[in-house]
């Protein structure tokens, strides 16, 4: 089969079964790939159009690609218990430690033989190579952080930074708000902070902020727990951090869950819930881009006004500027947004405190 007839069943919803050699996949995936980018997203009339557009052409190129399907076999090829995930083509790699980080272990499911887009497939290899490698940390010393599959990876270390580097209220205890790999958290613990409370409502990160913290030494000072947003009880914290998602849209695959957070959810219930989680003299950390501002997907004032409602002011704001490549990708077809974004630590306080 040529490619452009791969590309045209793909682009009619007809998935393809790959057989042959596994490297030949990848090169088959290739292929579709430069004929979804041969047609770019176009250009709307506003910020928020564009941006729409974006998002379509993303989920469009995800779904043509995703018609690749790879065998997957979690048994034996001929019917006996095996030892975990296996790719029955020709100079495949071994994956089954990469595909037991992300589907769990295959003993007990009953399932011996599936399929898997093999664009799906080179993401969970990717991660289980990320996993393994880690992330340096600058405001750790250089420390890596090792992010689990699925869990959002500190790779824009701007955010990091500014935890690291903005004055501490007086206190000895902290909440670290949806925690992810659990770097922030550790960063507090490294600036000094006796106590941090990492929360986070999903088990694989959950896991994964765990393990960071061991690796790191501050397991004696960081308590990782189940929570959705503030931690159960009544205690306050002298200092609560949160970074949430910072882009009111709705997520389409779970690794989006970390960039994309439907009509704010995230960031209004940490608001709303922020003054009764403080002490008297304690500041709400919020790590937050204007990257949604410059996509006219949320307004400076709504986030003001959403900051006043729960009872908050606003004590100052430390600001930087991203340094990922994105932007300065003058390709990207919202770098418009991206050349001019800010990402800020707003530091909030109960109003009239």
């Amino acid at each position: 089969m040529t490619a452009d007839s791969a590309y045209k069943l793909a682009c009619e919803g007809t998935a393809l079964l790959w057989r042959g050699d596994y490297h030949q996949a990848r090169q088959m995936l290739s292929a579709l790939a430069r004929r979804v980018d041969r047609k770019p997203p176009k250009a709307g009339g506003s910020p928020r159009e564009t941006f729409h557009l974006q998002r379509q052409a993303q989920s469009r190129r995800a779904r043509i690609l995703g018609m690749l399907l790879v065998p997957l076999d979690a048994g034996g090829g001929d019917g006996r218990a095996g030892d975990g995930y296996s790719v029955p083509l020709r100079r495949a790699p071994d994956v089954r430690e990469a595909c037991r980080e992300a589907y769990g272990p295959p003993e007990g499911t009953g399932v011996r033989h599936s399929l898997v887009a093999l664009r799906e497939l080179l993401g969970v290899v990717g991660a289980h190579e990320w996993r393994h490698r880690g992330v340096p940390v600058p405001a750790l010393g250089g420390e890596r952080v090792h992010p689990a599959y699925g869990v959002f990876s500190p790779v824009r270390g701007e955010y990091v930074d500014l935890v690291a580097g903005t004055e501490l209220p007086p206190g000895g205890l902290a909440f670290d708000i949806g925690t992810g790999t659990g770097v922030l958290a550790a960063v507090l613990a490294r600036r000094g902070v006796t106590s941090v409370v990492a929360t986070d409502q999903d088990e694989r990160a959950l896991a994964c902020a765990r393990e960071n913290v061991e690796r790191l030494g501050v397991s004696g000072q960081v308590s990782v727990v189940a929570a959705d947003l503030f931690p159960p009880g009544t205690e306050q914290a002298s200092l609560v951090v949160c970074n949430p998602p910072w882009l009111p849209a709705k997520p389409a695959s779970p690794l989006e869950h970390a960039v994309y957070d439907p009509g704010s959810r995230m960031l209004r219930g940490f608001l709303s819930g922020l003054a009764e989680h403080l002490t008297a003299e304690g500041e709400g950390w919020l790590i937050l881009s204007d990257l949604a501002e410059h996509l006219q997907l949320r307004t400076r004032e709504e986030l003001l006004a959403w900051i006043a409602e729960a009872g908050l002011a606003v004590a100052g704001r430390e600001d930087t500027r991203p340094r990922h490549a994105r932007s300065s990708d003058a390709s990207d077809p919202l770098h418009f947004a991206r050349a001019v974004e800010i990402t800020s630590l707003w530091r909030l306080r109960r109003a009239g405190g």
